[in-house]
Formats: C-alpha cells, structure tokens, sequence
C-alpha cells in the first residue's frame, strides 16, 4: 500500500496526515474512540487533534523514523472508521 492508495491522506516519507469533519462534537469522539480500540490491537497509535467536531490524524512509525506499512494500514483502517461516522 501507497499514499496513493489513500486519497484523503497527505505527507512524504515520514508523516502521513489526514484530516476529518464530522457532524458534531460527540461523532468526532465516537470516532476517536473506535481508532483507540483498533489503534490497541495494532499496537500502532496515531497523533490525534480534537478541534470541535474536527479530527486531524498524523501516522508515523517513530522508531523507523519513517512511515511503514503499518502506518498506511492504520491509515486505511482510519478511513474506514471516519467513513462509517460520518
């Protein structure tokens, strides 16, 4: 998987972010919470920013210094969340 792969995505090689708007303030943190429980699973956490009813996403893999595979996978499964939310 690529940046490519995911539109609403954006970085280089060492940070992808991502920023969503939901409906409302409690949608936002509905859908903070859903990427914390997945975020667990993959022992894989993003930098979360909760502005009102807007979220915004940063993945990188700190101890490669770079994004991985397991950043963009996150990433998709983000976008899933965020998709189903809104």
């Amino acid at each position: 998987m690529t940046l490519a792969d995911l539109p609403a995505w954006s970085g280089d090689e060492t940070e992808i972010t991502r920023t969503a708007e939901l409906p409302g303030f409690m949608d936002a943190i509905a859908v903070v919470d859903r990427v914390a429980v997945v975020a667990e699973e993959m022992n894989h956490h993003p930098d979360i920013d909760i502005r009102w009813r807007t979220l915004t996403f940063r993945c990188s893999t700190h101890s490669a210094g770079k994004v991985t595979e397991r950043d963009y996978e996150l990433a998709r499964r983000i976008d899933e969340i965020v998709a189903n939310q809104a």
